[in-house]
């Protein structure tokens, strides 16, 4: 039996974490539940403080850029009460994601060689080779082990059953997972209890995996490789995730005028002369990478960096090419890619999409923005989104004009209920929507954390969870 810290809880509304829609507590839920009782509203609050001055002392931050491109610096937002999964549940999920993106490696691999689901009808052509992200130069290419997508975020959801959904597949360069590390090391300080009650999965073997993926991924042996993590800068929104990981793997954090190359080798300039590097984790866009291959106007790209990998000279992650699956409207075909590759039924179901440049398809969502969430094809973190139940009538005939015009960049999904969670607000405890992002590598070998980075919008009601647009953040802990 719930307490009186739940008096005025309401998890009607959607799935929630903790309670059923009879507002019983879950039996995962019942130790944190007693904790949080025996704690009370005001001791709850100073573990709040404790966090929020931990994560200053530890510097957990990340950058949003204004409407006039100014950078403000801000806090990680993490809230303290945990997002709790039962590893049973966690079990199908984690095979779900390996199919998944076992899948998506098949097709970029199959887009940039035998081109074979295209000749099989299963998904248009056209759709790749007009995206933004098709590199015609990595055609008859193939990375080692066929693995384009070594690091993939898969966000997911749960809906109004408890379900969980593919919301959408980050395949180029996502981001997150030292906030999903942090998190947990800030919990273990200040709310040390949890880990003690509950038997809690370890996430922490990540940056020893990442290590290990960016060894596998060197083209050639080498008895004592080099690498490293390029980064676009300090400016970069995820600077902050950039650092940690290259300083959690051993590794040196470069920037593109660190880097040169010479006779189709990458070398990183030292105080000693030139060490020659085997992989690099790129944390910027295949159009900045390379100044002669891409865009010649790329101060940040490294000079040549394309044509060694070509020549399996060194070894990038993500590979180059990759966000031709990092798309909306590809992301609509993926169920078929599993059952065309694997032969095999998907484990984890996605969210049904309408693709706006087929003719019918755009008529039904023409005539039905005020119900469903139209999204641009190719963006990320939460721009240019318009939720048709709450837009006003301004907002929706600005996005029938942006579809009529260019159909292929719009897709347009159902409005799913995004599950909730308790958390804590200047009054009270209140159910807030959520999505989970959990971080999967490929290489010779596959591994899907525990978990993930659970986002979660602090407004009420709101369901746009990107720290970009305000939101924040839970641990996830995956128990026994």
């Amino acid at each position: 039996m719930a307490g009186k810290l739940w008096n005025n809880y309401n998890a009607s509304k959607a799935y929630d974490g903790y309670f059923t829609n009879e507002n019983k507590l879950r039996k995962h839920a019942v130790i944190i539940s007693s904790i949080l009782e025996k704690y009370g509203k005001e001791k709850l609050q100073e573990i709040e403080k404790n966090c929020q001055s931990t994560i200053s002392a530890r510097g957990i931050n990340f950058r949003v850029y204004a409407a006039n491109n100014r950078a403000e610096e801000k806090k990680w937002p993490l809230d303290i009460i945990p997002r709790i999964i039962p590893k049973s549940q966690w079990n199908k999920v984690t095979r779900g994601l390996q199919q998944r993106v076992k899948a998506l490696n098949l097709f970029i691999d199959d887009v940039y060689n035998q081109k074979k689901i295209f000749k099989d009808n299963i998904i248009p052509k056209e759709i790749i080779f007009n995206s933004p992200y098709y590199v015609k130069e990595c055609e008859g290419f193939s990375p080692k082990y066929k693995s384009w997508a070594n690091i993939s975020g898969v966000d997911l959801i749960r809906n109004k059953n408890g379900d969980y959904l593919v919301l959408e597949d980050n395949l180029r360069v996502p981001s997150g997972v030292s906030y999903m590390l942090e998190n947990r090391m800030v919990m273990r300080d200040v709310f040390p209890e949890l880990f003690t009650r509950y038997k809690v999965s370890s996430i922490h073997q990540y940056t020893n995996k990442l290590f290990n993926c960016m060894i596998e991924c060197i083209p050639k042996k080498n008895n004592n490789p080099h690498m490293v993590v390029l980064t676009p800068g300090i400016y970069n929104s995820a600077y902050f995730e950039h650092s940690f990981l290259a300083e959690q793997m051993g590794i040196a954090l470069v920037e593109g005028k660190d880097l040169f190359v010479e006779n189709d080798h990458v070398y990183m300039k030292t105080v000693k002369g030139p060490l020659r590097v085997d992989c690099i984790y790129r944390r910027l866009d295949d159009n900045f990478l390379d100044p002669k291959a891409f865009n010649k106007n790329s101060l940040i790209g490294v000079p040549g960096l394309f044509k060694c990998w070509l020549k399996k000279n060194v070894g990038i992650i993500n590979a180059i090419g990759t966000g031709i699956a990092d798309d909306k409207v590809v992301y609509s075909y993926v169920n078929k890619m599993i059952v065309y590759y694997l032969g095999e039924q998907p484990i984890l179901n996605q969210v049904e999409t309408y693709l706006c440049h087929d003719e019918k398809q755009r008529e039904y969502v023409l005539e039905n923005l005020s119900k469903l969430v139209v999204k641009p094809a190719n963006a990320s973190g939460g721009y240019g989104i318009m939720i048709g139940p709450k837009a006003s009538d301004t907002e929706k005939e600005e996005v029938a004009a942006k579809i009529k015009k260019t159909p292929r960049e719009y897709i347009a999904q159902p409005l799913e209920i995004l599950s909730t969670a308790p958390t804590i607000t200047e009054k009270n405890i209140e159910p807030r929507h959520l999505d989970l992002r959990p971080f999967i590598l490929s290489g010779k070998t596959n591994y899907v954390t525990t978990g993930g980075l659970t986002r979660v919008a602090l407004r009420k009601g709101s369901t746009i969870v990107n720290s970009s647009q305000g939101g924040g953040s839970k641990d996830t802990l995956i128990v026994d």
